[in-house]
């Protein structure tokens, strides 16, 4: 006898009948739901768009990544439909489902724009966030089970046995529990009355952090009590500690799918339960102190947030109190400098960009942060500690005070992390966090850091439009490009710090992103000597590097740079005349060659409206075959043009684009060197060779091959 069975059809149907009306009695929830809310629309606007930075920050709002439109399209479909592979691999990474053999996981696979996409859905084998919150819910259960080091600051006994607990968790995630420890927080034991079964008071704590009760043993095997009377028992500690969710989640562990949708539910509860006490009671408690007197602070071990351990990060030295208007950014500057030197210590020496004068300064100070060690063994830095024999780890009446050396921004925001999972921080200090989960050793948050950073960083990553409207002044000319120049100094990132810390960190996807925000702004950071340095220093990355060797930075931009114009052309069929038609850069005067010197007369593109009757002999695209009378849509059929034979385009007035008006037509556009280009994409097609020719010039001014 087969160990499986197939189901007959009327079995299959009574099973989807039962699914349904789970559904619509709210017991159980929808894979993918129809959301026809505002923020989700927005969403599902940004997926289409690819706009990165809207769809992290939806994300970070709380909008649910596996819901669907009216026309029953989820956000990964509409990104992998419209070809935006980094919004992909952001959905993917923020928990999206494409589960194989689902009908929504086959369309997903179906509709991808091209091979890439297909092969990163591939790659995550479909769906390989079942639950992004499962490492923090593995952690949490894990210190019931941990001996060593040991965390635990409470003993509980039921019915002559022992649990070993933590009194930040209990007071976080049990109303009843945080009462009495506010009444009595430094208790060291708690005895429970004799009618609760350990194994239900066990089934409870095991809910509480987020571990699952194995079936045998509610069951009643081995305990000399009834499935009844357990049952029962897990009813009064459900009702004593107010845990309401607790019977419910042992009533759905027969059901796969209801388990798993109560799991999901249960550990969203409990992160949310753990932030709110983490602002409450670690943040709300921190001091700032002067550094020269923060080894005098005496925290007692018996304290109502129950801390073990403190953190200390020192801050930056303040200036004195005549600061100028915007000292908002000569604090972002002291803070990049500071990281700037952390980064040169660890990695090559460099020469300094940035000057600073002497200041009168005040004190310096320090930020301490009463913590638990119990979350801190997140960080594979403060296992080792506490698990060895330095004085870190011995138990003392005051608590023992650690140094970090980072910003108390930064710790700020790691520490958050330890406590909730959630990552999220300004773009200012990526780098910092970086730094920080780099050296506490903490991989999942530089992956987690390196994901938001690319993400946010895409909302700035536009095309610099240089194009000059005809018959404006050169004063206004000038003006616009010193515009684009102050637009770039005023980034938001510093692309240079951040692809160094990719190198010195090993992110790959943050060296991917920054050779990608380097490409498609490369026309604004080519001739600073910035770039000039990143680019030799990228060569010096290459151990007993030959002539032959390629510069990998270089490589990068080069392959984003042509993904840049490319877009512009692929739908055109532009590429391919550009390679057919291209002809070598030549300079004329120091300067590169413009559009007429890199066009020939068969790359000329007609002129909208113009009547002119110059330009390119297109064959109609909607013309028939077989030589039917059906007139091209897009124009009025000529009675004396044959439907068959090419069509002079430019002897027809096209009607203006969508959003423009006939004046925008007689725009003139004109290339990164100021020449004047027929149209947007003779002006793409003539930039794009400008700016190849200015990344060999910089190598060849360099010395080096690639």
């Amino acid at each position: 006898m087969p160990a499986t069975t197939t189901l007959r059809k009327d079995q299959l149907e009574t099973s989807l009948q039962n699914e349904r009306r789970l559904i619509k009695d709210g017991k159980l929830q929808e894979d993918n739901p129809l959301d026809l809310s505002p923020p989700f629309r927005e969403f599902c606007e940004a997926c289409r768009r690819g706009d990165l930075k809207a769809c992290q920050e939806k994300i970070a709002e709380g909008v649910n990544i596996n819901a669907r439109d009216l026309f029953d399209c989820t956000p990964l479909i509409l990104a992998s439909l419209c070809g935006h592979y980094e919004v992909v691999r952001l959905l993917l990474d923020s928990g999206a489902l494409c589960e194989r053999d689902t009908f929504q996981g086959e369309r997903c696979l179906y509709n991808a724009l091209n091979e890439r996409i297909r092969n990163l859905l591939l790659q995550y084998d479909y769906s390989k966030s079942s639950d992004p919150l499962q490492p923090f819910a593995a952690h949490l259960s894990s210190l019931l089970s941990r001996d060593h080091p040991q965390t635990a600051d409470i003993v509980v006994t039921a019915a002559g046995e022992s649990f070993r607990l933590h009194k930040f968790i209990l007071s976080a995630r049990s109303p009843a529990f945080a009462k009495k420890l506010t009444i009595a927080p430094t208790a060291k034991t708690w005895k429970l009355p004799n009618t609760i079964p350990a194994v239900a008071f066990n089934a409870g704590m095991r809910y509480l952090y987020l571990g699952e009760m194995p079936r045998e043993q509610l069951s009643g095997l081995g305990t000399g009590l009834t499935e009844a009377e357990i049952f029962a028992g897990i009813e009064r500690v459900a009702k004593h500690l107010e845990l309401t969710g607790l019977v419910g989640t042992i009533l759905d562990s027969g059901d796969r799918r209801l388990a798993r949708q109560r799991r999901t539910e249960e550990t969203s509860k409990a992160r949310d339960q753990m932030e709110a006490w983490f602002y409450e009671n670690v943040i709300k408690h921190k001091l700032v102190i002067e550094t020269n007197k923060a080894h005098e602070v005496k925290w007692s071990r018996d304290n109502e947030i129950f801390a073990d351990v403190l953190l200390r990060a020192d801050n930056p030295v303040t200036e004195d109190l005549n600061l100028p208007k915007d000292s908002t950014k000569l604090g972002s500057d002291k803070r990049e400098a500071r990281v700037a030197s952390r980064i040169l210590a660890r990695s090559t020496p460099r020469p300094s960009s940035r000057a600073s004068s002497p200041r009168p300064q005040r004190q310096q100070t320090s930020t301490l942060f009463p913590v638990h060690r119990a979350m801190l063994l997140r960080s594979d830095f403060f296992s080792a500690m506490f698990s060895s024999s330095f004085k870190e780890a011995q138990i003392t009446e005051n608590l023992q005070i650690i140094p970090v050396d980072c910003s108390h921004e930064a710790l700020e925001v790691v520490l958050k992390y330890l406590y909730t999972d959630k990552v999220e921080f300004p773009l200012s200090l990526g780098v910092e966090v970086l730094y920080a989960a780099d050296l506490l050793l903490i991989e999942r948050l530089k992956s987690k850091a390196a994901v938001l950073i690319s993400s946010l960083g895409n909302g700035n990553m536009k095309l610099q439009q240089t194009g000059i409207e005809d018959g404006k002044p050169a004063e206004e000319a000038d003006a616009a490009g010193k515009e684009v120049q102050d637009d770039a100094e005023e980034e938001e990132i510093d692309i240079y710090e951040l692809i160094r810390a990719g190198w010195l960190f090993r992110v790959q996807r943050l060296e991917e992103f920054a050779a990608r925000y380097l490409a498609y702004r490369l026309e604004s950071h080519i001739d600073l000597p910035e770039f000039s340095e990143l680019v030799a220093e990228s060569a010096t990355r290459i151990t007993q590097r030959q002539e032959t060797d390629s510069i990998e930075l270089v490589d990068d931009i080069r392959f984003y740079l042509s993904e840049r114009f490319r877009l512009r052309f692929e739908d055109t069929c532009l590429d391919e005349i550009m390679d057919e038609n291209r002809k070598e850069v030549t300079k004329i005067d120091g300067e590169v060659a413009g559009v007429d010197t890199v066009s020939d007369s068969k790359f000329k593109i007609p002129k909208w409206g113009s009547g002119s009757g110059s330009g390119t002999y297109f064959p109609c695209a909607f013309a028939s075959s077989s030589g039917s009378n059906s007139p091209c849509p897009g124009r009025e059929h000529h009675p004396r043009t044959p439907d068959d034979e090419a069509i002079d385009v430019s002897e027809y007035k096209s009607p203006p684009l969508v959003g423009q008006t006939s004046e925008n037509l007689g725009v003139v556009f004109r290339t990164l060197d100021g020449h004047p280009a027929g149209d947007e994409f003779a002006r793409d097609a003539a930039d794009y060779q400008i700016l190849l020719a200015k990344l060999d010039r910089l190598l060849e001014k360099l010395d080096l091959e690639a």
